[in-house]
């Protein structure tokens, strides 16, 4: 008997130009591949929500600040970024995404009766992704 090893959605972990980013609370509509009947691959954005930092110098922060400096220019910043897919402490899939940009912040919910953390959601474009699967035993 074959056991299936399952990933956990919430094992897993974000690097910015090889930085690991802490207060990620998720990832959503994250599609690594799309191509229509034609052959035209789609390349949807995706949304990545985490904390609200404080240290301007954190890398999403910097990023922001670049962006923000940028946006009446022809060129948003550009990133790499890695998605890593952990099962037990084991990194079982990277998705590498290539020139990535911030296509859109937004801002969770700003309610004085709530304690709970304000999430900073962006939205993000990229040029490409390719995956690798480095826990592979075959």
């Amino acid at each position: 008997m074959k056991l299936v090893d399952s990933l956990i959605g919430n094992e897993f972990g974000i690097e910015l130009d090889g930085q690991r980013i802490s207060g990620v609370m998720g990832i959503t509509n994250f599609v690594t591949f799309r191509k229509d009947a034609d052959g035209t691959r789609h390349k949807p954005p995706f949304v990545v929500s985490k904390t609200v930092e404080r240290d301007a110098k954190s890398p999403f922060n910097a990023w922001l600040r670049e962006t923000l400096a940028q946006r009446h220019g022809a060129e948003l910043p550009r990133r790499n970024m890695v998605i890593l897919a952990i099962d037990d402490g084991i990194v079982t899939r990277r998705w590498h995404i290539k020139g990535a940009w911030l296509h859109e912040v937004r801002y969770e919910t700003f309610d004085s009766s709530s304690f709970e953390m304000v999430a900073e959601v962006f939205t993000i474009g990229y040029e490409d992704i390719e995956e690798d699967f480095p826990a592979s035993t075959s």
